[in-house]
């Protein structure tokens, strides 16, 4: 764009002497007349991971007259330090001081904007409660205010796979070298040694705290949502993880809040899949233009929430659009929703209580196979398939086929009474809806750890046989029922690859009449304004150019051994950040980016002790003059009372191996 200044490389020194480095897209107009300023503030490295897509959106913020810089956090790319931890202490005081240094620059009016998808909305929540006098808004986009309710690691208290996988998958960021080009042909190779020999292995060290303790209060604004102050424009997704998140701060945050939550995975709206996608970049522009330049732009003279309401969809692993449409609440909680409960009775659902025997089930080990990912990225197959497949292996309860058709806007709940054979276990609950033809479409889904049922803070074993009175959150949702179809709960003692197992198979029994469904109905008002129309993006694409130098693959898979019934999902893919592309070359850099990972979850149906987390990654970077190639190999198993881990790590610099470490943890368990 000719009116915007690239400027490649921007050190932002901080009070204790390190360097953080930045990309600055800043008006030609800003050297004589300052202007606004935005900031993203991640560790994917500016220079190459995120380049593409940090040019679909900086560069349109320029020329929409803000300087827009991207930061990376420090001990990543080429800004100095080591990796400590996700969202530690310096990362956020670090933001704290980069909004300062940013707002007196010459060419800053004084007037700081943040935004950020995934790691960068934990950051904006978590610098804007440090309140730097310069920061007048924030657009988070697909992140919590709870790190321990809906953060990566643990789901409703049950330790969360996804632990071992996001932390394998920072054990290769945390390893990957400076740019020599940037930090100096002199200095990178150093650089890179001290993170190498200086970042923990995140998995284990995460395992350590496998309570509500101080390390999840860390960075969850919940703790005090008082201290976030500024405007907040959310935008989230109901194929994403973070769906409750948007609820609760338009219920708690006391500032101007605006929510939109469309069907989209973990992507930024403009890349939205599931469609409709959103002009994101338009959309943000115009709370910036209101909170940053004073101009009222009418965004914030509309209802302040706004969901994509979903239609009854065939159950697939991979949705690419879902029909629906756009609703708006004028607060949350909604005068316009109601719960509605529904009996969990002998195997169906009713209005009312019934009786009946006893229910059990014990399912088994492998029980999940359908749950995709908890948090989608739109990668073909990741997404629930359908979950009749295997139904059999849960209580089932089913309501009669819907008269008319139901909304579900909100959070749904299961108050459940209920008694377990063994002294540590969970609850999976599962919504679904149930098309004519038997097909099932998960909705929703939440769990609850049995040994939490009391404090999340010192698990209390259960007592065998005992009833337990425990309510399940289920994830928040935006989703049409339609008539002719049923609304169907699963309740199952097991949800294998998204959950690790409890030590022994679990037995959970439910007596009929005893436990409800809650189910948030929206009522539509005949009167409802229709609102503004979403435009899709529409912006030319500025991004550099890639070239692909070598073709890419991926496997998803479920495999089971006949021979001893082992299962096994595999997921493998060759190409990293930019999909199964194999190896990059970006155009203006020249640097050619090379990823690979495998992930697979092993497990015997009857074992929960055979269960064995594994993933393998490669990462490389080459051009003239510079090779430089990571390599690590992560593995999870437990016994009945501990978590055994390795980590493996080698780095070569051209063909010379640098560094080779392999390393075991013994974690205790502690209601896991």
């Amino acid at each position: 764009m000719s009116n915007t200044e690239v400027i490649e490389t921007v050190w932002i020194p901080m009070p204790d002497g390190a360097r953080l480095a930045a990309r600055l897209w800043l008006p030609r107009s800003a050297r004589t007349t300052p202007v606004p300023c935005v900031l993203e503030y991640i560790p994917y490295r500016r220079r190459d991971r995120t380049r593409m897509r940090d040019e679909s959106m900086h560069p349109h913020f320029a020329a929409a007259g803000y300087a827009s810089i991207r930061v990376d956090i420090r001990g990543y790319g080429d800004s100095d330090g080591i990796p400590e931890d996700e969202y530690s202490h310096q990362e956020i005081q670090d933001g704290h001081d980069i909004i300062q240094w940013i707002a007196a620059q010459d060419w800053c009016d004084g007037n700081v904007g943040m935004f950020g998808k995934s790691w960068g909305a934990y950051n904006a929540f978590q610098v804007a409660a440090t309140r730097p006098p310069a920061l007048k808004a924030i657009a988070p986009v697909m992140g919590t205010d709870d790190r321990w309710r809906e953060d990566i690691h643990f789901y409703g208290g049950c330790l969360a796979n996804d632990n071992f996988w996001w932390g394998s998958i920072m054990q290769l960021y945390n390893a990957m070298p400076p740019d020599p080009e940037i930090v100096g042909a002199d200095r990178w190779i150093d650089m890179w040694r001290a993170r190498l020999e200086g970042v923990e292995f995140w998995p284990a060290m995460w395992l350590e705290h496998q309570t509500h303790d101080d390390m999840w209060r860390r960075g969850s604004i919940c703790e005090n949502y008082a201290d976030v102050d500024v405007p907040v424009y959310f935008f989230g997704g109901w194929m994403d993880l973070y769906r409750d998140t948007p609820f609760r701060i338009a219920e708690h945050l006391s500032g101007p809040v605006k929510i939109l939550m469309g069907p989209w995975a973990h992507l930024y709206p403009q890349e939205g899949v599931p469609g409709p996608r959103v002009d994101f970049v338009g959309e943000v522009i115009r709370f910036w233009d209101h909170w940053l330049k004073g101009i009222d732009t009418g965004l914030m003279d509309e209802l302040p929430l706004r969901f994509f309401m979903q239609d009854s969809a065939a159950p697939s692993g991979t949705h690419v659009h879902r029909e629906g449409r756009w609703i708006e609440e004028p607060s949350w909680p909604s005068p316009n929703v109601q719960d509605q409960p529904l009996w969990l009775n002998d195997g169906t659902l009713d209005a009312s209580a019934g009786s009946g025997g006893v229910m059990a089930v014990c399912s088994p080990q492998n029980f999940g196979a359908a749950a995709g990912d908890m948090c989608s990225f739109a990668i073909p197959g990741d997404m629930a398939a359908d979950c009749r497949i295997e139904a059999a292996g849960a209580l089932q309860f089913k309501a009669e086929p819907l008269e008319k058709p139901v909304d579900i806007l909100g959070q749904p709940s299961v108050d459940l009474t209920v008694s377990a054979d063994r002294t540590q276990g969970f609850v999976a609950a599962l919504l679904v809806d149930e098309a004519p033809d038997g097909a099932q479409t998960l909705i929703a889904r939440g769990f609850c750890n049995l040994t939490h049922r009391i404090s999340d803070t010192e698990p209390v074993p259960i007592t065998p046989g005992e009833d337990m009175h425990v309510t399940v959150p289920l994830y928040g949702t935006g989703y049409r029922v339609l008539a002719g179809h049923r609304i169907v709960l699963q309740i199952a003692s097991a949800y294998w690859p998204v959950l690790w197992p409890a030590p022994e198979p679990v037995t959970l029994t439910i007596r009929p009449g005893t436990s409800r469904l809650i189910l948030p109905v929206r009522s539509q008002r005949d009167d409802a304004p229709a609102p503004r129309p979403l435009p899709e993006p529409q912006r030319p694409d500025v991004a550099p150019r890639k070239t692909n130098v070598r073709s890419g693959s991926m496997e998803r898979s479920v495999h089971t051994d006949l021979t001893n019934g082992g299962v096994t999902h595999r997921y493998f893919l060759d190409g990293g950040v930019f999909g199964p592309v194999g190896d990059i070359r970006l155009d203006d850099t020249g640097t050619v980016l090379s990823d690979m990972s495998d992930r697979r979850y092993t497990i015997q149906p009857g074992d929960p002790l055979s269960a064995v987390a594994t993933m393998e990654q490669t990462a490389g970077f080459d051009r003239e003059g510079w090779s430089a190639k990571i390599w690590t190999h992560s593995e999870q198993r437990a016994t009945a009372t501990e978590f055994h881990l390795t980590a493996r790590l080698k780095a070569w610099s051209g063909a010379d191996l640098i560094f080779e470490e392999e390393r075991s943890f013994v974690i205790p368990r502690n209601g896991m």
